[in-house]
């Protein structure tokens, strides 16, 4: 059953510890990675045999077997992978920045460029499992950022083939190149290439504890957006909630993985013994009870607070990855929020709107890096450089003071460059 905690009775440590860590697997990642830079296309086949039971005699999927795909999958779900694709174009379309350009002084421009990155890898997590939801939403901002790759790896099944549905979300988001490779291998082989894989600039998209920590092994080699943890929720909601709804919101991230995190925090007590009752009601028809059951016995709570600005408090020290405002006028509280991947905002929005459909991001920061970070989002597939241009005239009017401010820091040949310019004039 999951914990009811009173805000004040006890102590810090206990309102904001957070779930069981990862497995520390660095070394076995390390192993990992360096068979894929020595062996390539070779170490990537044996992994596909040894860890998903594939025998592949070739990597990338072809055009005949997406075309396949597409044609096998449900009409239905088609429609739902364009709808949810349209929702998510347009909400990060409105994220496409311009450079500028400024010319505030005779004789100086100055400004900034924006460049798509070139190549992209895509980790989307498949095998036993599908998730098409995170083929669109890390590539239709790269296909929007203008990227001129766009690779996908995810694991092959048992019979050698990639899950259907991912194969049509990919079609449908304009995925250029997808390969049969997951876990740490596959992040090895976009970050270093293979013969098969190429090497990209980038790599983006959640995984297990292994994908995790070869991002972080690769990083700097190539660009990450970031290292995601176990998934997390946290909802407030105050003593008008409905409980059933309340406990539904928390199981939706339970149900991911037993290190998952799901908290309620509420300035009712009320409430708080409710959602404890149902959640064990809703645990009970749950399929994957078992996983969640665990998520909500080790890592779920239910913290208790005075009143609503305590309440608004905890959770941005939470700083959660998903946070649902169950509350009536949820904009009144908006601008209290600092800390949160994903705002979901009245009694009517739950988290799953925003796995799937409605077009906000579903790659965010966890384990509290929703302190500095941001979701996924058009930003991450592009980078910016400046520019700056002095006419002769414009650069002899500071030359002096660049040489001064140079030789202060004790750089005279940065200061030389300033002056060397204009000698033969003096």
């Amino acid at each position: 059953m999951i914990a009811i905690m009173k805000y004040g009775e006890v102590s810090p440590e206990e309102i904001f510890a957070r779930g069981a860590s990862s497995l520390n697997v660095a070394d076995t990642v390390e192993g990992i990675i360096e068979k894929v830079k020595n062996n390539g296309d070779a170490a990537l086949l044996q992994y596909a045999e040894l860890f998903d039971k594939a025998k592949l005699t070739a990597l990338e999927v072809t055009q005949e077997e997406i075309d396949e795909a597409f044609s096998s999958t449900d009409p239905q779900f088609i429609r739902i992978l364009k709808d949810a694709a349209s929702n998510i174009r347009a909400f990060h379309q409105n994220q496409v920045r311009a450079g500028f350009r400024m010319q505030e002084k005779d004789g100086v421009i100055m400004g900034q460029k924006i460049t798509p990155i070139e190549k992209v890898g895509l980790y989307v997590p498949g095998g036993t499992a599908a998730y098409p939801s995170t083929v669109l939403m890390d590539s239709i901002p790269a296909k929007i950022a203008g990227c001129k790759e766009i690779c996908i790896t995810t694991p092959p099944m048992a019979n050698d083939k990639i899950n259907p549905v991912i194969l049509a979300a990919a079609k449908i988001a304009g995925v250029d190149r997808i390969f049969k490779v997951g876990g740490a291998q596959a992040i090895a082989a976009l970050a270093y290439g293979t013969e098969s894989v190429p090497k990209v600039d980038k790599i983006v998209g959640p995984g297990n504890a292994f994908v995790a920590e070869a991002k972080r092994q690769v990083f700097g080699r190539v660009s990450i957006d970031m290292i995601a943890g176990p998934s997390e929720i946290l909802v407030i909601a105050d003593g008008k909630s409905n409980p059933r709804f309340v406990a539904a919101d928390l199981l939706s991230q339970a149900e991911h993985d037993k290190m998952a995190s799901a908290v309620l925090v509420t300035d009712s007590e009320t409430l708080a013994l409710a959602v404890q009752q149902e959640l064990e009601i809703q645990l009970n028809a749950l399929p994957r009870q078992e996983i969640a059951r665990a998520s909500i016995e080790n890592n779920g709570k239910i913290i208790v607070a005075e009143n609503i600005d305590d309440v608004i408090a905890i959770s941005n020290e939470i700083a959660p990855e998903h946070l649902i405002l169950c509350v009536d006028n949820p904009f009144d509280y908006l601008e209290k929020i600092t800390n949160a991947g994903s705002i979901f905002m009245g009694r009517y929005c739950p988290e799953s709107l925003g796995d799937y459909f409605a077009g906000p991001n579903h790659t965010l920061p966890t384990s509290g890096t929703a302190r500095f970070s941001s979701p996924l989002s058009v930003d991450d597939f592009v980078k910016k450089s400046q520019y700056t241009y002095y006419t002769k005239e414009a650069l002899k009017k500071v030359a002096d003071d660049v040489a001064f401010f140079a030789e202060k820091e004790g750089l005279s040949a940065h200061a030389k460059s300033a002056t060397i310019r204009f000698e033969e004039e003096q």
